[in-house]
């Protein structure tokens, strides 16, 4: 019995032995594992995902691989450098707060404006929260409700397609600006019509504070298409943008677009109907492409 005992304890003292080596071994095998996947995670990596910098592909691969080149920074022209200063100086001024902020509605017609009337019920009874602005390239309108009366601006004769459709929204724009209370700066036909009550209007767009403008990259011949490589390298084809001519701005955003010349310059120079042989239209691409350089500008300085 004292044997069997003494076998027992023996036994007992052996597996209580292996029982303490395996608990100090856990940990070590455990971070072993670790380790290996994550080396066999990074060299998996490395092989779907070949490193690109000269100092890794000599570390990681036997072959070499191709380093793409680097070029330069564009040197910027002076007069972009002046364009980019003034525009960012636009972005960061804080926008003017207007004890009665008002809608800028300006109409870019041919002559009268036949929907006149519906326009007068539309702003009856909301006289002080909107200005209208019209501009008629053709022949001096004839007004029957008397919140068009007197509200003509300068015309200019205007021919579709062309920079002078660009130049006829501006020309509206500076003269809306002139009143400070003007926050919102809507472009109109004399086919449009309101489709809500001003109440709704009003309230949508004044206290949205964004503008409301298309800028599309449009890939087929009536998009990029248009592009002519004159305009390069100011306005690259990956930035050319194609959209509406009808818009909301708000009011610092309307300053940005009688303030640029640079872009504008570009546009009036290699944007034109027949245009090496493609057909580029002003009023549906110079503004588009102009709030997307802006866009990308903002971004820039982290606006």
């Amino acid at each position: 019995m004292k044997k069997v005992s003494a076998w027992r304890r023996s036994i007992g003292d052996t597996m209580s032995g292996s029982r303490q080596r395996l608990r100090l071994m856990r940990p070590i095998l455990t971070w072993t594992i670790v380790l290996v996947s994550f080396a066999s995670i990074f060299l998996f990596g490395v092989y779907i995902h070949p490193p690109r910098s000269s100092i890794a592909c000599s570390v990681f691969s036997s072959g070499g691989c191709a380093v793409p080149e680097q070029h330069p920074s564009q040197e910027l022209s002076d007069d972009q450098i002046a364009a980019r200063v003034v525009l960012k100086e636009i972005l960061k001024i804080p926008p003017i707060q207007s004890k009665n902020p008002k809608i800028a509605f300006m109409f870019l017609a041919s002559g009268s404006l036949p929907l006149e009337e519906i326009w007068d019920n539309f702003f009856r009874g909301h006289e002080g929260r909107f200005s209208v602005y019209v501009h008629s390239s053709n022949e001096q309108p004839v007004h029957v409700s008397p919140y068009f009366k007197g509200r003509d601006i300068r015309r200019e004769k205007v021919v579709w397609g062309e920079i002078s459709m660009v130049d006829a929204e501006k020309r509206l724009l500076a003269n809306a600006l002139l009143d400070p209370d003007n926050q919102q700066f809507v472009l109109l036909s004399e086919s449009c019509i309101p489709l809500h009550g001003f109440q709704y209007v009003y309230h949508y767009l004044i206290y949205t504070n964004v503008s409301f403008i298309d800028s599309i990259l449009d890939p087929g011949p009536a998009g990029v298409g248009r592009y002519s490589e004159r305009m390069f390298p100011e306005v690259k084809i990956d930035d050319f943008r194609k959209a509406s001519q009808w818009f909301s701005l708000k009011r610092q955003h309307a300053v940005m677009v009688i303030s640029d010349s640079f872009y504008y310059r570009k546009f009036s120079l290699y944007c034109r109907p027949n245009m090496d042989g493609e057909h580029c239209y002003s009023d549906e691409n110079y503004l588009a492409t102009l709030f997307h350089m802006l866009i990308l500008l903002a971004f820039q300085i982290g606006l």
